[in-house]
């Protein structure tokens, strides 16, 4: 009950702050404070060029820890929106975890994975704002009114013992001496280097969720009252069922999903269904409903091997498109690839929210779901169930070898 009572007094006190009405109790002495962007969602940049960037960066081709990719070359000199504010991520290399991170934001830009060997987990990439420039006269969607718009360069580059082109492609991979796999360093791997410990319960990651315009403050509150929630529903005093039930009965009141964090009904020593529809890029699928995909799960939620995530569950129901097939992506935990012996795919616009997840609410990071083929079928074109909603369209992040603004 004491998470109850935490999660409980987090929510009152960040909505005092928000209005204003309180300053004390929470805030985290100046030493202990991050660095910031100033950056907000929707905000123009442009990344500097190459020749600059090369020049923030250390002998390991970092600028704090957080590694310039290869990857990332291709978008330099280009424009570009704020997707979110990373002043915060998750860590997935030890156990998963929030971490603070200084000065760095997402914009609409993911890595293709050509420099590591062709991973496909297309992660959303961190930029620091020493790598970028903000646009001066910001002009929203439309790109013909940004036309000669110049970058305002707000200070000098910040000088790093520098690196060159070649530095950054031979840290990429790093051979094993005993002839084994290779270790790759990315992003991804690095993140518990080149951030900072965070607790859920430190108010200002929320208030910066909600100035940084990352999230809404309904979105907020709608996160506080779901994890106090799910605290009481699993605290062992048998008002669990009950709660579940009631969840699961009147969630369409507000608009929600199934209650998240069932388990799955494949009993322990049973192999999980497979099931084979070799889906590609292109194609319209429907993800099944939470009961039937929860058939095809362990105790565990895994179907061999592929952890089913609650951040799955709000796409339950749902029309999508495939953007690829996926066979082999870099485990960021031992820095090494790993192929699927059962390949997945990954939806179009369809990536982890952090709605439910009480360690890392509201991360940024937009990690692409990946799904089996089981948890979708078929939908044929020109059938009822064929539209995507405009909601879900035009919401990807560009590739480098996409068009850049």
């Amino acid at each position: 009950m004491k998470a109850a009572r935490g999660a409980f007094l987090v929510a009152y006190h960040l909505l005092e702050i928000i209005r204003g009405e309180s300053n004390e109790g929470f805030a985290l002495p100046t030493e202990m404070k991050p660095k910031t962007a100033n950056l907000r969602v929707g905000d123009w940049v442009e990344i500097r060029n190459k020749e600059e960037i090369l020049k923030t960066l250390d002998s390991k081709g970092e600028l704090d820890g957080m590694p310039f990719m290869p990857e990332m070359l291709a978008f330099c000199g280009k424009q570009f929106q704020v997707y979110k504010r990373a002043h915060k991520t998750c860590d997935v290399v030890f156990p998963v975890r929030g971490r603070w991170v200084e000065e760095a934001v997402h914009l609409e830009t993911r890595c293709d994975g050509q420099a590591h060997d062709g991973c496909q987990a297309g992660c959303l990439l961190f930029w620091k704002t020493a790598w970028l420039k903000p646009v001066q006269g910001s002009y929203g969607d439309d790109p013909s009114r940004r036309a000669g718009k110049q970058a305002k360069d707000p200070a000098p580059v910040t000088m790093g013992a520098g690196c060159t082109e070649a530095d950054l492609h031979a840290r990429v991979r790093q051979p094993d001496p005993n002839g084994g796999s290779p270790t790759y360093i990315c992003q991804a791997t690095q993140v518990p280097y080149a951030t900072k410990d965070l607790k859920w319960w430190e108010i200002r990651q929320y208030i910066e969720d909600y100035q940084s315009g990352n999230v809404t403050l309904w979105q907020i509150f709608c996160g506080a009252v779901y994890f106090l929630y799910h605290t009481i529903a699993e605290a062992g005093i048998k008002l669990g069922r009950p709660m579940r039930w009631f969840y699961d009965k009147f969630h369409p009141l507000w608009r929600g999903t199934p209650y998240p964090q069932r388990r799955g009904a494949v009993p322990e020593g049973q192999p999980t269904p497979v099931a084979t529809l070799n889906l590609q890029p292109g194609d319209l699928v429907r993800v099944k409903s939470y009961p039937e995909i929860l058939k095809t799960l362990n105790y565990q939620n895994k179907n061999r091997g592929m952890l089913f995530d609650a951040e799955e569950v709000p796409y339950c129901g749902g029309t999508y498109r495939v953007l690829r097939r996926v066979d082999k992506v870099i485990n960021e935990k031992v820095g090494q690839m790993q192929e699927m012996k059962t390949p997945g795919v990954i939806l179009e616009s369809v990536v982890c929210q952090s709605r439910y997840s009480a360690c890392r609410m509201f991360c940024p990071r937009s990690i692409y779901s990946i799904w089996r083929e089981i948890w979708l079928e078929r939908v044929e074109p020109n059938t009822p169930d064929s539209r995507v909603p405009e909601s879900r369209k035009g919401t990807n992040c560009q590739n480098p070898g996409s068009s850049g603004s």
